[in-house]
């Protein structure tokens, strides 16, 4: 059934009144605004103290405050609203000086150790620098949200001081896309802020009749306040403490149902999916120790940034895509960090799978690029989504979502050993294999394809989604449809895996019509993808099937679907490590040769460390062992110069000959799911994890150790309903012994030297 762009039911005068809204404020909307392209915010993101739990977070810069000046994207967000854009603390006229951050593992607290500027105090007296130590703890609530800041103020010399204290403040109230660059003007009403002795409210009533609440109480009364600013003179006494808290309190009341239809609740859980979060955390943690300083320390920022970025809808947990701009359920971002973390957390994997499912797409909506079958690209709850302009409430334009949901079923299914879930996710299962095989071809060649039917929907809709992304050897932006060469590599693995569950499950006849589609698919594939000249994969084919005979790193990707055949896969790993697309650092999405190459577009010569964790892992399967570590390698070195060794979403495409650091992208998201997977994933695949769950089975596969590592730990890897540590010690350059530590249940360690 279509519904056009899929108005709910309102009255007539609303409807206009909606109608006439959307259409004034759609008029002057660019397309890079609905990609992950870059936004016009171009400060304060890469060195910025992340603090979240659950759909609050709270992003700062290194001093633990929020600039008042605009331009930025620090702030504390909440369902897709910017609730407190400016946040300063001064002592007199300037900032503290910090003399360290720390975060918890889980990112839910912060610690800042601050001391005092030189401060000129009345009379001319002068405080010496570093005379007043303050402690700034602050804790971050999703229960009820918002955030607890204490400041515990020290005087460290011998004369009482009367400090003079000012926190200013700056709520706006911003839509997420506003704070990106879209509808600068607010769409609802900002009302004066209300004082009463100890506490400052300030609020909004957007237009989607939503109340929005920012309520900040201080422990003690403010000696004087204006607007948004308390200012305080605490005495100190010598060799005393002192302490100022800090509330803040976010609140949501909508008033009445508004066009757009969310579709999800942001109610409180039942006790019953809180128990089954509770159970998730609390569960055994695969732990990873090696011999080396620089992996183990990126590892454990690897885990403690998907700790961070752990948030749930109804109550499943789902990784989301990225700090600032992403911190939502996105389809393709969530089930490749799902995949990415099965051998660390597979239950995580299992609720996504049901997350994915329940906003699978079951009708035709041009508005949201909406098909029957559909994985979500990703969903929106901000006031923008609630009053329908944008088309976030799921939007679908992504085509590779799909078959990376089912492999993300099949993969689980082998790491746990375990129908069930393919089981109760049946009917969605099918509905995604019958769009793969029809809705997602639009001009019957064979291929998943993409052309946007929604007014302002992605042009692009693989993982390079900004709107110049796709482009032909000439320079110029490819036509529609496009059908993208990893994404058939996708839907073909799908089939396969898929397949295998149907055998397992008893029905061959379905399995076996699945391994045809895939042969044939992969017949169809090296037919019309394979570039001889170029010695890879064309980037994807445009209208009328015409090859964009173009070298990027979705030739690369290719591998990782097994798709290719083993002359031309190795032909493609030479191809990703010449010097025009391998950096030193990583493979770049697009080689130096190519006419739109440049270092710091965003999908147009950048490196991501997931795209490149996906290359190599491909090129383990086809035995290309000395390129997966080269690639792990240069992965692990950039780690190193990024702030406690985070690999942020993206980074620029310089090589190591040009800068002996790597470049930072201006706006890269950190911490960002895939590309805090990217490491984890990688060296599961060096070690050759190959799980059989079904068989109570490891398998590892000519297992290989990053250069510079020589002995790594896994504990408690989940193998089926048992749970295995091993140890991979190198004994010559070529050899790898792998030892038994311990193991619970019945799982089978097997390890096979086949080449």
């Amino acid at each position: 059934m279509t519904h056009g762009r899929g108005r709910r039911g309102q009255g007539r005068g609303a409807g206009r009144e909606q109608e006439k809204l959307r259409r004034k404020e759609l008029a002057d909307r660019k397309q890079r605004i609905l990609t992950h392209g870059t936004p016009s915010v171009t400060s304060g993101i890469a060195d910025a103290i992340v603090t979240k739990v659950e759909n609050v977070f709270f992003l700062t810069d290194p001093t633990g405050c929020v600039p008042i000046a605009a331009g930025h994207g620090l702030g504390l967000y909440y369902h897709d609203c910017r609730y407190l854009r400016g946040y300063e603390v001064l002592l007199g006229k300037d900032q503290p000086t910090v003399l360290a951050a720390t975060t918890d593992e889980v990112g839910r607290s912060a610690v800042l150790e601050l001391a005092n500027p030189d401060l000129r105090l009345a009379r001319g007296r002068l405080v010496p620098r570093e005379t007043v130590g303050i402690r700034w703890t602050r804790t971050i609530h999703g229960d009820t949200p918002g955030l607890d800041d204490v400041l515990e103020l020290r005087n460290l010399g011998l004369e009482p001081i009367t400090l003079p204290l000012t926190l200013m403040f700056d709520a706006r109230f911003e839509d997420i896309f506003a704070v990106r660059g879209l509808f600068l003007r607010p769409l609802g009403i900002r009302h004066a802020p209300r004082w009463s002795r100890r506490s400052l409210t300030l609020s909004y009533d957007g237009r989607d009749h939503c109340r929005r609440t920012l309520a900040i109480a201080f422990s003690r009364a403010p000696q004087r306040h204006s607007a948004q600013t308390a200012r305080f003179a605490i005495h100190l006494p010598p060799r005393r403490a002192v302490t100022l808290g800090v509330t803040m309190r976010i609140d949501e009341r909508t008033a009445s149902p508004v066009a757009g239809g969310q579709r999800v609740s942001t109610r409180a859980h039942s006790t019953h999916q809180a128990a089954r979060r509770r159970a998730f955390a609390q569960g055994p943690r695969t732990t990873v120790t090696s011999d080396n300083a620089l992996l183990d320390s990126v590892l454990e920022r690897s885990f403690a940034d998907l700790r961070v970025l752990r948030s749930s809808i109804s109550g499943d947990e789902y990784y989301a895509a990225g700090v600032p701009w992403f911190a939502t359920l996105f389809g393709r971002d969530a089930a490749i960090t799902a995949i990415q973390m099965l051998a660390y957390a597979p239950r995580v994997a299992e609720q996504t799978a049901r997350l994915l499912a329940l906003y699978q797409a079951r009708e035709t909506n041009q508005w949201r690029d909406e098909q029957p079958g559909k994985i979500l690209h990703s969903i929106r709850v901000g006031e923008m989504a609630r009053l329908d302009l944008i088309p976030h409430t799921p939007y679908y334009g992504a085509v590779d979502a799909t078959p990376l949901f089912l492999i993300l079923i099949a993969r689980h299914a082998l790491w746990t050993g375990d129908l069930s879930l393919f089981n109760e996710l049946r009917e969605n299962i099918e509905l995604a294999l019958t769009w793969m095989a029809d809705g997602a071809d639009s001009n019957g060649d064979g291929y998943i394809d993409y052309l946007s039917t929604s007014e302002h929907g992605l042009i692009n809709q693989g993982w390079k989604d900004s709107g110049d992304a796709i482009v032909t050897a000439s320079g110029k932006l490819a036509s529609p449809p496009i059908a993208l060469a990893e994404v058939q590599g996708y839907a073909f693995l799908a089939r396969i895996l898929i397949a295998d569950l149907y055998e397992r499950a008893g029905d061959t006849t379905r399995a076996t019509t699945l391994r045809a589609d895939a042969d044939a698919l992969r017949g169809r594939f090296e037919r019309d993808f394979w570039l001889p000249s170029l010695g890879c994969y064309a980037l994807a084919l445009e209208r009328d099937d015409r090859p964009l005979e173009v070298v990027t790193s979705n030739a690369g990707q290719v591998l990782w679907s097994h798709i290719a055949k083993p002359a031309r896969a190795r032909r493609v790993a030479k191809r990703m490590m010449a010097p025009d697309m391998f950096s030193g650092w990583g493979i770049r999405t697009l080689s130096t040769r190519e006419r739109r190459f440049n270092p710091v577009g965003y999908h147009l010569g950048t490196v991501w460390p997931h795209d490149n964790a996906l290359i190599a892992t491909g090129f383990r399967h086809y035995g290309l062992d000395a390129a997966a570590r080269r690639v792990f390698d240069g992965l692990l070195r950039t780690a190193a110069f990024f702030g406690s060794y985070r690999l942020p979403e993206v980074f620029a495409g310089f090589s190591t000959g040009e800068f002996q650091t790597p470049v930072r992208y201006p706006v890269a998201c950190h911490p960002q799911a895939w590309a805090a997977g990217a490491v984890p994933y990688l060296l599961g695949a060096l070690l050759g994890l190959e799980p059989d769950g079904f068989a109570g089975h490891l398998r590892v596969v000519r297992p290989t150790l990053p250069d510079g590592v020589n002995r790594i730990d896994l504990h408690n890897l989940p193998v089926g309903k048992s749970r295995i540590s091993i140890r991979f010690t190198r004994v010559t350059p070529q050899r790898v012994d792998v030892d038994l530590l311990s193991a619970s249940g019945t799982v089978e360690l097997v390890v096979e030297e086949r080449a």
